[in-house]
């Protein structure tokens, strides 16, 4: 290693317990729960954002279509987990929005979600603004298999940023 200049300090940066990051060991925060309880999903999905483009054809110009950015768009982040008590203070979120009839605002949350190290320390994280249900649902229940009953919640967000 020390015949190639600088590679000892490029191999310091990519040491194996710190990249790549397990997928398995996460942890999601809602701020109704204050990170103590009511976290422990089975996964995470929707992580993610993109730019919408609008295709704009130049006049006399026809190699080419310019594409220019619109505006940022995010998938919805989708939690999965085992059918929640109804005390669960997510169940109580969830009942709020979808079975009171608008009787009261929908009350958005911030939700951060981190992987996790060997210790429980977040090594990578995210944080999305203003999440707020819009999908709430429980897989179907099968007679013939031994599996847990899994609920889904799907959440809408203003905006997403990596914090960590």
């Amino acid at each position: 290693m020390d015949s190639v200049p600088g590679l000892s300090s490029v191999a310091a940066l990519f040491k194996s317990d710190e990249y790549p990051p397990a997928g398995f060991h996460f942890k999601v925060v809602l701020s109704s729960t204050m990170g103590l309880t009511d976290t422990s999903f089975q996964e995470v999905s929707g992580i993610g954002s993109k730019i919408e483009v609008e295709p704009v054809t130049e006049g006399g110009e026809n190699r080419y279509i310019h594409q220019l950015p619109k505006g940022v768009s995010h998938t919805p982040l989708v939690l999965k987990r085992g059918v929640g008590k109804i005390s669960s203070p997510l169940v109580v979120w969830c009942k709020s929005v979808f079975e009171l009839g608008y009787v009261a605002p929908i009350v958005p949350m911030p939700v951060l979600v981190f992987l996790l190290d060997e210790n429980r320390l977040p090594t990578r994280g995210w944080s999305f603004a203003n999440a707020y249900p819009v999908n709430w649902k429980v897989d179907p229940f099968n007679s013939t298999k031994n599996e847990v009953a899994i609920e889904e919640i799907e959440l809408n967000y203003n905006y997403s940023f990596r914090v960590l």
